[in-house]
């Protein structure tokens, strides 16, 4: 690619212009347009197909110190994402190849091909549709199939709770319990988000937050208590599944999207004190320790998908003009399956 080619491609890039209180706002956001330049030896050029929009991305947007450094100001915003390699001086990565990793959210990442924080490897379209690799074969797949082998231990037969049940981890959460032999009840918004779960996912049941009251769906749902509880949105629902957990029962702290937004204090677990009476374990999981072993979980859950056993459901919105709005339906509970802005065509 010639560099005045190059130069006619426009990198459209949206900025963290400040520390979002609550939610975020249009004016957190700097949106900027530049030419790209030439690649030195070693780099490439990634143009950005889909990115993946995920929770963990308004702790980024916070000062202070977490399992990853926040996203400084005026820098572009963090967010992981399949592209194509459109241009390369680097024997890592050839010119059509497909990549993965931390493209930002812009239209082309241009940089070292080793570059650590982006660590991009491949992709194979041919062995699962893109969005897949952001999905069950990416960041909230490594993250569900992890957390709930690695932390929760599953048995068969036992009792396997997770709530955002639809969302991109606990859907997938929910099917690596089924394949395992265990009993899985949901805790998802609205009718068609639990129907989906039990019909499609193959879920045993999943109780609707929006219409009832959770206590009274897991008393009817888990009536020999509850095993394992993966927890993706903490407060009041975390508080209630705590009164209902069994000797020995593991609790998977992956997320809490409810106290994302706040303006006052987080709210810890009230019920905590059940973890001592039932010698239970709440335990953290960030899915970046287990970088060294995805290649595990994509092999066992590519061959699910192969046999017909796991299906997945992404929720695709077009333009990353619409990066910001985009953005908030994680925290407003309208997106349906795996949250991903497509920013060019495939």
């Amino acid at each position: 690619m010639t560099s005045a080619t190059l130069a006619a491609l426009s990198n459209q890039q949206y900025r963290l212009a400040a520390r979002p209180v609550g939610m975020p706002k249009d004016t957190d956001w700097s949106f900027s347009t530049e030419a790209l330049r030439d690649i030195a030896d070693g780099e490439i050029i990634v143009q950005a197909i889909y990115l993946s929009l995920d929770p963990a991305m308004r702790g980024w947007m916070n000062e202070g110190k977490s399992y990853i450094r926040p996203v400084a100001i005026n820098e572009v915003m963090r967010a992981g994402g399949i592209g194509k390699v459109i241009a390369s001086k680097s024997a890592k990565f050839a010119v059509g190849e497909y990549v993965s990793g931390g493209i930002g959210v812009q239209k082309f990442w241009l940089g070292a091909a080793d570059d650590k924080s982006a660590s991009f490897y491949k992709v194979d379209p041919k062995f699962a549709p893109l969005p897949k690799y952001l999905n069950a074969l990416g960041m909230p797949g490594m993250t569900a199939y992890f957390g709930l082998l690695d932390v929760g231990l599953p048995k068969a037969c036992e009792t396997v709770v997770v709530s955002g049940a639809a969302g991109a981890v606990g859907q997938t959460v929910g099917q690596v319990a089924r394949q395992k032999g265990c009993r899985v009840v949901g805790i998802a918004g609205g009718k068609e988000k639990c129907d989906f779960v039990v019909k499609e996912l193959g879920f045993d049941a999943c109780i609707d937050y929006k219409s009832g009251s959770v206590k009274d769906g897991l008393k009817e749902h888990c009536p020999n208590g509850v095993d394992i509880y993966f927890d993706n949105v903490g407060g009041e629902i975390l508080d209630t599944v705590l009164t209902r957990i069994n000797m020995k029962a593991r609790i998977i702290i992956c997320g809490a999207i409810s106290q994302y937004n706040n303006t006052t204090p987080v709210k810890g677990p009230a019920n905590y004190l059940s973890l001592l009476v039932n010698r239970a374990r709440m335990e953290g999981i960030v899915v970046f320790d287990y970088i060294a072993r995805y290649p595990e979980a994509v092999k066992e859950m590519g061959s699910w998908m192969a046999q017909g056993k796991f299906q997945t459901r992404e929720d695709i919105v077009q333009g990353i003009e619409n990066f910001p709005a985009t953005l908030l339906m994680l925290f407003e509970g309208k997106n349906f399956g795996k949250l991903i802005l497509q920013v060019s065509p495939e």
